[in-house]
C-alpha cells in the first residue's frame, strides 16, 4: 500500500535540505520500506517522502529522527490524502488569541478569566460551566468593546486565509466551530473565507453584556456533530474529513476525523491527533494534503 511521509519546516525560517531528506528516506529503507521516492512541495520548507510498507512500523523507526530536527511531520496512505471537510476551531487556531480573555482585559480581569480558559482548554474544567463563569464576569460590559477586541486584538494565524481558500478551490467544504462568539464568528468566517461558521451567542441587554450564553452551548460535542453533520451531507467517508484545534475542547472531532491535526496544542489535544503542528502555520494542513506552494491561494 502507498503511503506518504510529509515533512515541514517554519515557512518562517525554513530548514528542510536535501540532507535532511536523504536522512529519512534512508530511515525508511533502513525499516524495510520499498518503492520510495520523493519531491518538494516547497523548496526548503516541505517535501514528500512516498513509499510503501506499514505505517507504525515506519512510525516507530523514525519518531528519534524526527524529535531531533525542528519538523512537522505527517505519515498517511496516499488514498484520500486530499480531504473534502474540513471543521476548524476559531480561538488560539484560525487567530492567534482567545477572544474572551481579551474582552476580560478591558475589565480588568485578564489574568482571573485567562486561568480558567487555560484550565478549561487543558480538560481540567467542564467547558459549558467555565463558559458561564467567565461571560458573567463580563455582565454590564458596554459593547462597543466587542468591536474594539476584534479590530484592534483578533490577528489571523498565518496560513489560516491560504488554508480555507485554497480548500475552497479544490471544492472542500469549510466549517468553523467555535466555543466562542458568533460576533467573531462571523468576522473571521468573512475574513478567511469558511463557508459555514457556528459559535455562542452572548446575551446582550441593550447595549450591555447581560452575562449570559445563549442555549444550546457550542461545546465538544456540537464540533463532533457538526462534523458527522457535514460528512454525512455530502456523502464523505470519513477518511476524507479533516479536523484542527488546540484544546479539550477539540478532542473529539480530532478523534474522530480522518485526519485530525492538533495546532501548536495543548498536551491532551496533542495526544489525541494523528498529526501535531509545532513549527509550522496553517499553511501546514495544506502541505500534509499534499498541495504544492503555486497551488496555494493569495491571501
Amino acid at each position: 500500500m502507498k503511503n506518504i511521509l510529509t515533512l515541514i519546516s517554519n515557512p518562517a525560517d525554513p530548514c528542510l535540505t536535501e540532507s535532511l531528506l536523504k536522512k529519512y528516506r534512508e530511515a525508511l529503507s533502513d525499516s524495510g520500506a520499498k518503492h520510495l521516492d520523493n519531491a518538494w512541495l516547497n523548496k526548503q520548507e516541505a517535501a514528500d517522502i512516498s513509499f510503501d510498507g506499514d505505517l507504525e512500523t515506519m512510525r516507530a523507526a523514525l519518531l528519534p529522527l524526527l524529535q531531533q530536527d525542528p519538523l512537522d511531520y505527517a505519515l498517511q496512505p496516499l488514498e484520500h490524502r486530499r480531504k473534502k471537510l474540513l471543521v476548524a476551531d476559531m480561538d488560539s487556531t484560525i487567530i492567534q488569541v482567545e477572544c474572551i480573555d481579551e474582552l476580560a482585559d478591558f475589565a480588568g480581569l485578564k489574568e482571573k478569566v485567562s486561568a480558567i480558559t487555560e484550565a478549561a482548554m487543558q480538560g481540567e474544567l467542564d467547558f459549558e460551566q467555565a463558559l458561564r463563569e467567565r461571560v458573567a464576569l463580563l455582565k454590564g460590559m458596554n459593547t462597543s468593546v466587542l468591536d474594539i477586541v476584534f479590530k484592534e486584538r483578533v490577528k489571523l494565524t498565518p496560513g489560516a486565509v491560504e488554508m480555507v481558500q485554497t480548500m475552497n478551490r479544490s471544492g472542500a467544504n469549510t466549517v468553523l466551530v467555535s466555543g466562542g462568539f458568533t460576533f467573531f464568528t462571523d468576522r473571521v468566517a468573512r475574513l478567511t473565507g469558511f463557508r459555514v461558521n457556528r459559535g455562542n451567542i452572548l446575551g446582550i441587554d441593550g447595549d450591555k453584556l447581560s452575562g449570559e450564553v445563549e442555549s444550546p452551548i457550542v461545546d465538544s460535542n456540537t464540533k463532533l456533530d457538526s462534523l458527522h453533520e457535514f460528512q454525512e451531507i455530502a456523502r464523505l467517508e470519513m477518511a476524507e474529513t479533516i479536523a484542527v484545534g488546540d484544546g479539550a475542547n477539540d478532542i473529539p472531532m480530532i478523534d474522530a476525523a480522518g485526519l485530525g491535526v492538533a495546532y501548536h496544542p495543548k498536551p491532551a489535544a496533542a495526544k489525541a491527533a494523528d498529526v501535531v503542528i509545532r513549527h509550522g502555520d496553517l499553511t501546514a494542513l495544506l502541505y500534509i494534503q499534499g498541495f504544492q506552494k503555486s497551488e496555494f491561494a493569495s491571501a
